[in-house]
């Protein structure tokens, strides 16, 4: 099984990848799934509905870290990337933190370049893309904090509450002269 851990400051990021997740599931009751990754009943269903559904096609995969926080242990979000095409080297980088109390504390900032490192360097992707809704201030800051390039609009790509939404699409290239590619 894939041990990868990250770390920045405050945050200790947990690889999960499919191997991941079959492994887990397939080795461990439910109590100790909950408490090997820290997992709440919604997050424990949210694992079990991977492993049954499925993570990953001949061709597509994805690849994310749990943020757990080191003073608590606290499990406090994901980070990390989906729809990875490995034959064309790109993926789509996806965070979320699961309490409020955590949001505009810093962390996505803290844990978004180690990701974003990890991406270029280890999963060897070519192209990092992002896309976000126009009203989502903060993620637009910190992708654009990041050096993402805002590359157009998708109209009614995405579905919420029934309701068609437009998304923004950012994106990062890895080039030689990129920071988080030296």
């Amino acid at each position: 099984m894939d041990t990868t851990v990250l770390e920045t400051e405050r945050i200790r990021l947990k690889i999960i990848t499919p191997n991941v997740v079959r492994e887990l599931v397939e080795t461990h009751s439910e109590q100790q799934l909950k408490e090997v990754m820290n997992l709440d009943e919604s997050g424990y269903e949210k694992l079990l509905n991977m492993y049954e559904q499925g993570m990953e096609t001949h061709r597509i995969s994805l690849l994310y870290f749990l943020l757990i926080k080191k003073e608590s242990n606290e499990l406090i979000g994901e980070c990390g990337f989906h729809t990875w095409n490995k034959a064309h080297q790109r993926a789509e980088v996806f965070y979320s933190l699961k309490n409020e109390s955590d949001k505009r504390t810093g962390y996505l900032s803290e844990v978004l370049p180690v990701v974003l490192d990890f991406g270029f360097k280890t999963m060897k992707l070519h192209r990092i893309e992002a896309l976000v809704a126009d009203w989502n201030i903060a993620s637009v800051k910190l992708l654009l904090k990041n050096n993402f390039i805002k590359e157009g609009t998708l109209k009614e790509h995405y579905l919420v509450n029934g309701v068609f939404e437009d998304s923004d699409c950012y994106a990062l290239i890895n080039k030689s002269k990129h920071p988080y590619t030296k």
